[in-house]
């Protein structure tokens, strides 16, 4: 593999965050104004859905709350926010100067302009070249995430449980599948990925820098992603559930987004 294949989200003056093929991937705001990542194993074979939404708003709502009403805001001609899918060569900086572009969307309101937000602004990638289909392409579609909160916050629990005691068994198990994926979306060797995965957490442990919450029902939030084949598992903060803030080391996360079949979780994202 020369070259990877990189979104890139960058802002200013307003918070953003990137969509690909409807798996919310990147979010930026006044703290952070850029963000990019590889995301070989979110494309798909063909068009690919790329979207940028602005001032999206928090990644969740607390279980019942109401969605919140788009709000008109007035430009003052400094906002701007800009997404691009890359193909930089391995080792190259994920930069639009030094790679080619895939797809991009640019938004630049000027002065005294009206827009409501959130705004979503979409665009389709065709791929130059061909990738697996997916296992999250053939999941069923959650109808109800809330109906899941409770199973889903005891399958969280035992993988939580084992990183506070230094045992990646259950995050390993839980996350065979995209393992697999992974392994296959970057040509590299399964067991290689996997050996990765325990070290790190065998090594985090090892200097006391994992200290997970433990979910409940009430603390867990489910995000449909990826037209409902997928929830992501998020605090009520909309950041990831299973993290950890251990000090100095923290803030660690481990974003998970899992299918449902035939009553079992699979960490499939």
């Amino acid at each position: 593999m020369d070259r990877l294949l990189v979104l890139r989200l960058e802002s200013s003056g307003c918070a953003a965050e990137a969509i690909f093929n409807g798996v919310p991937l990147l979010r930026v705001d006044g703290r952070c104004r850029l963000a990019w990542m590889a995301v070989h194993e979110y494309t798909l074979a063909g068009a690919n859905a790329l979207s940028l939404v602005l001032q999206p708003g928090p990644a969740t709502l607390p279980p019942g709350a109401p969605a919140l009403a788009p709000a008109p805001q007035l430009s003052d001609g400094t906002a701007w926010a800009t997404l691009r899918l890359l193909l930089p060569r391995m080792g190259a900086s994920a930069s639009p100067t030094l790679a080619r572009t895939l797809g991009q969307i640019d938004w630049a309101p000027p002065a005294n302009d009206i827009w409501e937000a959130p705004l979503r602004l979409d665009t389709r990638v065709e791929m130059p070249a061909g990738f697996p289909r997916w296992r999250w392409l053939d999941a069923p579609v959650i109808s109800d995430p809330a109906e899941l909160r409770r199973d889903a916050a005891a399958f969280l629990r035992d993988i939580a449980v084992g990183l506070a005691r230094g045992n990646p068994e259950p995050l390993v198990q839980a996350s065979r599948l995209r393992l697999e994926d992974f392994a296959q979306a970057y040509q590299q060797a399964l067991p290689d990925v996997v050996a990765r995965l325990r070290q790190h957490i065998v090594d985090l442990h090892a200097i006391a820098a994992l200290q997970p919450a433990l979910p409940s029902a009430d603390t867990l939030a489910l995000r449909s992603v990826a037209g409902g084949r997928m929830v992501e598992c998020l605090g009520l903060d909309g950041a990831p559930f299973l993290r950890s803030v251990a000090e100095p080391h923290g803030p660690l996360s481990w974003p998970l987004r899992l299918a449902a079949i035939d009553g079992r979780f699979y960490v499939l994202r």
